[in-house]
């Protein structure tokens, strides 16, 4: 199914400054990596927020030189406001105390250590985090916790990634971002399509079977798809469930938050 890009652009541009405002906020922060997903992100924040938005770049000794170059040429295309932060100094200390530690184990870092970055920035600018997590990452767990994945407002987390090159193109989002492979750049040559073992356009094929259509499993291996593929996304969206949540509250009292003390976040007196 084709989507209306541009209608989905016009409801995120309110959804965007509807969900601002009643923070009591006017600006926001977002972390720009040079990749497809902040890109989008960060184009539609503009259209909103003009300067109150500050695009932050983090690179570290492992980020790619085009990662950078890349959200150079989208920052001055679209004039965004920016600073660039550069973490290697966190992770060198981290090396230095983890000889031991695994790509995934650096990889989480450097995302905790961009997300705390921004999170200090945002409080020094009195803005919110804007989240650039795509619904297939959202879905497979591909994220870490209290780092990519956190943020006050998402505007992307309901879209499929392969669906995102699309939307990027009507946006505007420079070639040079649309048409490299989807990278974290957690860590030298990391890729994503490579870490998870198959590609987005084959990953959402079986989300959207599984989540929109709500086919069971057995139905989807009937329908012809790769069963080791079907086998490995189910258990994927169960096993990280746990990251979509806020943090379970045992509990102990007649009102307990999360369990009956529920009130809309936006809720004032």
């Amino acid at each position: 199914m084709t989507k209306s890009w541009d209608l989905i652009e016009r409801h995120l541009l309110y959804f965007l400054e509807d969900e601002v405002k009643k923070t009591g906020l006017n600006r926001v922060v977002v972390g720009l990596s040079g990749g497809l997903d902040s890109a989008v992100v960060a184009v539609l924040l503009k259209k909103v927020f003009g300067e109150n938005l500050l695009a932050v770049m983090m690179p570290s000794q492992y980020s790619s030189e085009s990662s950078l170059r890349d959200a150079r040429e989208l920052i001055d295309k679209f004039s965004i406001r920016s600073e660039k932060v550069d973490i290697s100094q966190y992770l060198e200390v981290f090396n230095s105390q983890n000889s031991d530690a695994t790509d995934l184990r650096r990889g989480n870092f450097s995302a905790r250590v961009r997300m705390v970055t921004l999170y200090d920035i945002s409080a020094r600018e009195s803005a919110l985090v804007i989240g650039t997590s795509n619904k297939s990452e959202i879905l497979l767990g591909y994220g870490t916790l209290f780092g990519d994945l956190a943020s006050a407002i998402n505007p992307i987390g309901d879209i499929y990634k392969s669906e995102l090159f699309s939307f990027a193109k009507y946006l505007g989002v420079p070639d040079s971002i649309v048409n490299k492979p989807p990278s974290a750049d957690l860590y030298d040559g990391q890729s994503d399509e490579n870490d998870i073992g198959y590609s987005y356009e084959e990953i959402d094929k079986i989300f959207k079977m599984y989540v929109e259509k709500r086919m069971s499993v057995s139905e989807i291996i009937k329908y012809g798809e790769d069963e080791k593929l079907v086998n490995m996304l189910i258990k994927r969206i169960y096993q990280n469930h746990f990251k979509r949540k806020m943090p379970v509250v045992a509990k102990l009292s007649n009102r307990t938050f999360g369990h009956d003390f529920l009130y809309a976040r936006d809720i004032k007196l």
